[in-house]
């Protein structure tokens, strides 16, 4: 290679609502993936968490985009800008003459199209990456987790992300059956926008939803610990009065039911499809969740009553794409599973 200094590599987790990238083993950026655009320049005028403050709160001059929707690239040019900036942000941390190589791993959804997986290359390539590779984020979510991907044994893993739920069955390095379902974190989110509309008749962004399922988002009724009840303020949606209303993590279960629902649809498809040694393996190592959606509190017990499969969830869920993509970048001449 020669010169190996002069070569960056940069694993990224490009998530809907996260992006993450790892160098050397350590996590050197973590925001959430929006941009602030000025609509008269058409420049980015703030990345990640200083957009995000700005998010539903701009005025008519400035433009918050998320480019990422369901899990891929919807607004192509604000990705681009994102992706630059943030190498760029990774990059000002170290002065050097040269502009390095960049190498870079990013994973993306398993049910992506052609055009979405060009879509993610152009976009890193025109950021600066020289070398790209590509990997499917259940596999990296398995590596992440410390799963051993490349034993002739089933892992069955379900990535509950911003944009989509990645469900999979992992053996031999490859993935043998999955589906990518399109309720997610954002569709959890929206599921409390409308209940509190027409149970509480109050109307909350989508930022408030967002803390409210942070903090008393659960699956079942029923689970320990319980959290305090969360106190919000909104416009009533007759009179513009404003509405005091205190919701419970049981109306969060509630409400979240029949998004869960499809999730658990979702795995059964998957498992319905597993051919049935590597079915025998997963009833015995149980199945790994992951990503942010994971912390839905009772999720797991949810899941394993519904299924009588164990769950698990893995620890520091929300980073296990990433973690696994920061693996994957290190073995890139070994793992048959990246794509160039």
């Amino acid at each position: 290679m020669g010169f190996s200094f002069l070569t960056q590599e940069l694993a990224i987790d490009l998530g809907t609502a996260n992006t993450v990238i790892f160098q050397n083993d350590q996590i050197v950026l973590d925001e959430p993936s929006i941009v602030a655009i000025d609509n008269s320049t058409g420049k980015a005028l703030a990345l990640g968490q200083k957009a995000k403050l700005m998010q539903e709160r701009e005025n008519p001059g400035i433009k918050t985009i998320r480019p990422l929707k369901d899990g891929v690239i919807a607004d192509f040019n604000a990705a681009e800008m994102m992706i630059r900036g943030f190498i760029k942000q990774v990059n000002s941390k170290r002065r050097s003459l040269f502009t390095p190589n960049l190498k870079i791993v990013v994973g993306i959804p398993s049910g992506s199209t052609e055009v979405e997986i060009r879509a993610v290359r152009d976009s890193t390539e025109h950021a600066g990456g020289r070398d790209v590779y590509l990997i499917y984020e259940p596999m990296a979510s398995a590596l992440g987790i410390g799963l051993d991907v490349e034993a002739p044994k089933g892992n069955m893993v379900v990535d509950i992300g911003g944009g989509t739920t990645e469900i999979a069955v992992i053996s031999l390095g490859g993935i043998v059956v999955q589906d990518s379902i399109k309720v997610a974190g954002d569709v959890f989110t929206n599921d409390i926008q409308m209940y509190l509309r027409q149970q509480h008749n109050i109307k909350v962004g989508q930022i408030t939803a967002e803390k409210i399922k942070i903090a008393i988002g659960a699956v079942i009724p029923n689970i320990e610990n319980e959290p305090e009840p969360y106190a919000i303020t909104g416009p009533n949606l007759m009179t513009a009065h404003p509405v005091h209303a205190t919701i419970t993590h049981q109306e969060i279960a509630h409400c979240l039911d029949k998004s869960v629902a499809r999730i658990e649809s979702g795995i059964i498809h998957v498992l319905e499809q597993t051919p049935p040694e590597l079915y025998a393996d997963i009833v015995e190592n149980g199945i790994h969740l992951a990503g942010g959606g994971s912390l839905l509190r009772g999720l797991a017990d949810r899941l394993t009553e519904k299924i009588n499969i164990p769950f698990h969830v893995a620890e520091d869920p929300l980073r296990a794409v990433a973690r696994g993509t920061c693996l994957a970048l290190k073995n890139t001449e070994n793992y048959t599973f990246l794509m160039r």
